[in-house]
């Protein structure tokens, strides 16, 4: 026969929705001028890096446009 679940409640999910902690995290500790300048070197370094691998590989992924000119046979000199 059909029996009926137990009645659960699920108001405290709702609820945990618009829970707030009053507990607030620390205050980021702030990065010294050390830390900014590694920051900024590593970052210059990576992209002179992209930007010399592209300078560099540049012409090897171009084709040869020049065009081909027609050499005389030796036949003809004769």
């Amino acid at each position: 026969m059909f029996r009926r679940p137990d009645p659960v409640p699920f108001a405290f999910l709702a609820e945990a929705d618009a829970f707030r902690s009053n507990v607030t995290p620390p205050p980021r500790e702030r990065a010294s001028a050390g830390q900014i300048a590694g920051r900024w070197l590593l970052g210059l370094t990576v992209v002179a890096g992209l930007v010399g691998s592209l300078v560099l590989g540049m012409p090897a992924l171009s084709t040869d446009t020049v065009p081909q000119t027609q050499q005389p046979q030796a036949a003809q000199g004769r």
